[in-house]
């Protein structure tokens, strides 16, 4: 297939020929590796790349849409790839195999790393969701640091580069410049932007920006990184964000409330507890949803309320394709209890051609594993979160299977919230981290304009001249 590049992604594209490391801030939907492999193809044509190109991403992506990129478009034909996934054996074969891009997934990061050790034969390294590497004690990161020097090239991309606030940093933009722009460790960086918050002697809780310091972030990586934002460039169909509320009755509010305050639940002789304020968030989610497990692990079932709601969205769609997105195992053993019809999303199946196809009315997935990469917007426009969930960057993600470039219908986002419960709060908590990261991508967001206004500018000054 030929390709015609939008303005924004030319633009991307001399971003990633002009800067050897760099990060490409991306929302959802606007062809990331699409314009990260022109990028490479170019490279290798015009100047060539020593060395091999690697690719890490989420298992899903690496899996589908990496090698289904390649093959798509007439001008990626000429590059070769290699699979590094699965077994050990399988990927030590694939490494053994001639190409031009190597594609594994994040958890094979640590491994690849001890394989190679001083020897680490990538010289350019592409990092698919780069917020996956925000955790800077996480091993996947430690790893990807020892042989950072070892690269020349480094291109970081994702849609969410501050998933929970701007601490998420540092570890991103430590693995593109080293350190140069927000500090060699994470302890300089914390002094140099934060101050503590809640503490107890040197025990640190959480960690407040210093007043100006949000600004100061901004401008120190402005010069590697270019954000966009998909409403500022492409043409989608609108997207409504509906709140369903449900209604829990006395039984079911009391024993909510009693979990709540208690942090201990009896129901039918069965005890639940909660043993810190994180389970009890989870226990409470479960019980908003209508069913928590016990302290063995079973399944006490308190309401239907949200399965009733959903049950509604489904009669209303009437026969349009519904996509759930659940987050409890319980969740999903009682919606199929409910609908025995729907579909569970496999990626690894022919789930994605078969909903893309009509040929699913009702697929349930859960946020992480329909979260990055799946092109899933030919099959519906609905969206039902069953469940409410704490993380901004897979709620994100999650929606931009269908709200994306390709979506010809309004996409409609329904939540379902419990009264007065910790479902609200949730929903609170995504609402005002996509604050401090709309924040991050206007604030250093690519003002194509702006270029242009000033190449217009220098041709007529060259042409009076």
């Amino acid at each position: 297939m030929q390709v015609e590049l939008h303005e924004y992604q030319r633009y991307s594209v001399d971003w990633i020929l002009t800067h050897p490391y760099c990060g490409l801030l991306l929302d959802m939907g606007l062809g990331k590796s699409l314009t990260t492999l022109t990028a490479i193809e170019l490279l290798e044509d015009l100047v060539g790349i020593d060395g091999k190109v690697l690719v890490i991403a989420p298992l899903s992506v690496a899996e589908n849409t990496w090698p289904e990129e390649l093959r798509k478009w007439d001008h990626l034909k000429g590059l070769t790839y290699s699979l590094v996934i699965g077994s050990k054996p399988n990927r030590l074969k694939a490494l053994e195999q001639d190409a031009n891009i190597y594609i594994t997934n994040r958890e094979n990061v640590v491994w690849l790393v001890e394989f190679y050790k001083k020897k680490w034969p990538f010289k350019t390294v592409i990092i698919d969701e780069l917020s996956s590497f925000k955790s800077s004690s996480a091993k996947r990161f430690r790893a990807l640091k020892r042989v950072r020097p070892l690269m020349d090239r480094v291109i970081g991309l994702t849609g969410t580069p501050a998933p929970n606030s701007l601490m998420d940093l540092w570890p991103q933009i430590y693995l593109l410049d080293q350190g140069k722009r927000l500090g060699r460790t994470i302890s300089e960086y914390r002094h140099r932007y934060f101050h503590p918050g809640a503490s107890d002697g040197h025990v640190v809780y959480n960690w407040v920006l210093n007043e100006g310091a949000e600004k100061q972030i901004y401008q120190a990586i402005g010069d590697i990184c270019v954000s966009m934002k998909s409403k500022d460039y492409l043409k989608l169909p609108p997207r409504t964000n509906n709140i369903i509320n449900v209604y829990l009755d006395k039984r079911e509010r009391k024993a909510y409330e009693q979990l709540e305050h208690d942090l201990i639940l009896d129901v039918n002789d069965q005890e639940i507890t909660a043993a810190s304020a994180a389970v009890l968030g989870n226990k409470l989610l479960q019980l908003a949803n209508g069913a928590i497990y016990d302290d063995q692990h079973e399944v006490i079932k308190i309401h239907d309320r949200k399965l009733d709601a959903l049950d509604s969205i489904i009669e209303d769609a009437q026969g349009q394709s519904v996509l759930v997105f659940y987050n409890y195992k319980h969740d999903l053993s009682r919606i199929l209890e409910r609908f025995p019809d729907a579909r569970v999303l496999d990626p690894a199946s022919n789930d994605v051609k078969d909903w893309n196809d009509g040929k699913i009315k009702l697929l349930l997935a859960h946020p992480q594993s329909a979260g990055h990469g799946l092109n899933l917007q030919r099959g519906g426009h609905i969206i039902v979160w069953f469940s409410m969930i704490w993380s901004l960057e897979f709620y994100q993600q999650a929606n931009a299977r269908l709200d994306r470039q390709g979506q010809t219908e309004p996409v409609i986002v329904h939540h379902l919230v419990a009264k007065d419960t910790v479902d609200e709060r949730a929903l609170e908590v995504l609402q005002g981290k996509e604050k401090t990261q709309d924040a991050l991508m206007s604030a250093i967001k690519a003002r194509l304009e702006e270029v242009q206004d000033g190449k217009t500018q220098s041709r007529t000054n060259a042409s009076n001249h």
